[in-house]
């Protein structure tokens, strides 16, 4: 069985997917792909595909204790503030259950929520990154303290735009991110109550801004959530700050942080007439002060789908 998950870019609102507040998502198409290999059971051991399959045992009691042997794939840089290990949990769980519980027709919320449960154990964080790369195309979202954030508005991206990601080749380095945000608002720190404000802005302003198809609003709206990250809340840092300078001075392009900072990636979006002339001299003026970045363009990516999510078609169709 083979599974594929996007990953995902956040254009505005990290953190307001549990705090409260509004959030922007786009699913990317820089894939991971998991492919279930025929043979004996993957050998005893650790990491996402054993904890993966432990959780499904509680929904599935039959399943043995080891699970099926993988091979894994992904597009979309490690470490990097794009999901990339949501979309290795969510493939995992949806290649395990078609090979071994095909008769189950999970289907996708109920994807959505395995996933957020087994996420909230280890990092009690919020629900954006299920939601956004299970649901595709761009959305906007409402966070609650817990529990998936609701959607409140969904749409397809312009297909006149494309997505700029920036690998910075620096890991993000997020390790007590949550329970630091988490300690700020018991002692009701002003400081992130104000990015939550000019967040929750940005975010408003983002969505109205793809609505409309209007490219510089996004991007300016993008550049007030970077903005708002760095001052009120220290995600950046000077590698990522210094990629945003290059990248503006050398082709006029506005970067984001995409996740809760401390290195990973940046995204931007230009047109896609423009793309390859915008990515190469992107390349050409970091290239010498940062010579692991990567410039990667990409599109929107839509939803995941399941069995239980495929309509039957009428003969003749």
């Amino acid at each position: 069985m083979r599974a594929e998950v996007p990953c995902r870019a956040c254009l505005s609102g990290e953190d307001l997917d549990w705090l409260g507040g509004r959030s922007v998502s786009l699913a990317l198409a820089l894939p991971t792909v998991v492919e279930t290999v025929p043979g004996p059971p993957a050998p005893s051991g650790s990491g996402w595909p054993h904890e993966v399959w432990a959780y499904l045992r509680g929904e599935f009691p039959h399943f043995g204790p080891r699970p099926p042997a993988v091979r894994v794939h992904s597009e979309a840089p490690a470490a990097s503030g794009l999901s990339s290990s949501t979309a290795l949990i969510v493939a995992l769980m949806r290649a395990y259950v078609e090979a071994c519980a095909p008769a189950a027709q999970v289907p996708t919320a109920t994807l959505t929520r395995w996933a957020y449960r087994f996420e909230f154990a280890r990092f009690n964080g919020g629900g954006m990154d299920q939601v956004a790369v299970i649901e595709g195309g761009a959305l906007l979202l409402e966070g609650r303290p817990t529990g998936l954030p609701l959607i409140r508005g969904r749409t397809v991206f312009p297909e006149e735009w494309t997505v700029l990601v920036v690998d910075s080749a620096t890991r993000k380095d997020t390790g007590d991110h949550i329970a630091v945000v988490r300690s700020q608002v018991a002692a009701g720190d002003p400081a992130l109550a104000r990015y939550l404000k000019e967040a929750d802005r940005a975010s408003a302003e983002a969505w109205a801004a793809i609505g409309r198809r209007d490219l510089e609003g996004l991007t300016l709206a993008m550049d007030r959530a970077h903005v708002t990250m760095r001052d009120r809340q220290r995600m950046s840092t000077p590698v990522l700050e210094d990629l945003r300078d290059t990248a503006f001075t050398a082709a006029g392009l506005r970067l984001k942080l995409s996740g809760a900072g401390g290195g990973g990636s940046l995204v931007g979006v230009c047109p896609a007439v423009e793309a390859e002339e915008v990515a190469a001299a992107v390349r050409r003026a970091i290239g010498g002060r940062h010579p692991a970045a990567r410039v990667v363009p990409t599109r929107a990516a839509g939803p995941v789908t399941g069995p239980a999510d495929r309509k039957p078609q009428m003969n003749g169709s």
